[in-house]
């Protein structure tokens, strides 16, 4: 029998997070019914019994979007295909199940493009999770579970770029995706610059350059 945990006990306040042992499956697949796939508050996060409930700062979204904005510009300057999923929740059933920031199909782009539902057990995953403010290492052990092979956590102004290696994430000083590009020198200064310039303003700018350089 399913029991369902009382989550309309739970108040977050903006900027925290919850985490509850001991959770089934079952009662994990029950709230993500409950609350429903379209929802941007709470978030949640499953990993091996541990149930992960965050309530992000309205601030937490512009980062990550703006460097998803930033990682597009990349990929379309170098001519590659590329599919945004946003925060879809992925699932490996009784083991895993996470909702990204934000996360990037490119290699398997084509594969996922016509899908609105990913099944982990037989469609790939991410090639590229982005994640800010990351504060609990479930997050990262999800990811692994899922076999997302890069996340890039942004927290405090500076990227961090993490490669999953036998089934661990190590950090690295250059990304898979963009082994030409000062992914963790770039995107600091571009997001502070979007902060100070505008967005818009920022990307007109970094094509333009890109277009250059190309």
């Amino acid at each position: 029998m399913t029991v369902a945990l009382p989550l309309q006990t739970i108040e977050l306040s903006p900027g925290s997070h919850v985490l509850i042992s001991g959770v089934t499956w079952e009662q994990y697949e029950s709230l993500l019914a409950e609350l429903g796939e379209n929802r941007l508050i709470p978030r949640m996060n499953y990993c091996n019994g541990t149930l992960e409930i965050m309530s992000p700062l309205p601030a937490h979204e512009r980062p990550n979007r703006i460097i998803a904005d930033i990682v597009k510009a990349l990929l379309d300057a170098q001519g590659r295909s590329w599919e945004d999923f946003g925060s879809t929740t992925f699932k490996k059933a009784k083991k895993a199940g996470l909702e990204p920031d934000t996360c990037f199909y490119i290699q398997n782009a084509e594969q996922v493009r016509g899908l609105l539902r990913m099944n982990m057990e037989q469609d790939p995953p991410p090639d590229l999770a982005i994640e800010a403010d990351v504060t609990s290492k479930i997050t990262l052990e999800a990811y692994a579970v899922l076999q997302v092979p890069e996340v890039w956590i942004y927290e405090s102004s500076k990227l961090t770029i993490n490669l999953l290696r036998n089934g661990e994430y190590q950090e690295s000083a250059t990304s898979l995706i963009f082994p030409d590009v000062p992914i963790t020198e770039i995107i600091p200064r571009l997001v502070e610059q979007a902060f100070q310039q505008g967005t818009s303003t920022m990307l007109r700018q970094l094509r333009h350059q890109l277009g250059q350089a190309g």
